[in-house]
């Protein structure tokens, strides 16, 4: 099992930037894909960035693609997100997921067992 603990939210301006960061502790860090996800209220959960095991490869949603960019640390068992040009809509409660079983497209929550408590993120007009 691996615990989540994500950091980094606030409030920002539109057209501010914001990074998100994800500590992971347990298991074996390096053996789980991760992902970003938020939800904004009265909304589902929805995907924002994911990044398989080596960090070679990443997927975004097309909500934040040339805006985001995810990355991990494998010796420091983190997983990054830097948000650039952030609208009012961005703003959401941004969640930090693992999974052992990497799915093409890594777009669905159900696919991910872990996750963290979450982290705000408010973009202001």
């Amino acid at each position: 099992q691996v615990q989540l603990v994500e950091s980094g939210g606030g409030l920002v301006q539109a057209g501010g930037s914001l990074r998100l960061s994800c500590a992971a502790s347990g298991r074996t860090f390096s053996n789980y894909a991760m992902a970003w996800f938020r939800q904004a209220p009265g909304r589902e959960r929805e995907f924002v960035a994911a990044i398989k095991w080596s960090g070679g490869s990443t997927y975004y949603a097309d909500s934040v693609k040339g805006r985001s960019t995810i990355s991990r640390d494998n010796a420091k068992n983190t997983v990054d997100l830097q948000m650039n040009s952030l609208k009012p809509e961005d703003t959401a409660v941004y969640y930090c997921a693992a999974t052992l079983i990497f799915v093409a497209p890594p777009t669905t929550s159900s696919g991910y067992a872990y996750w963290g408590q979450g982290t705000q993120v408010t973009v202001s007009s």
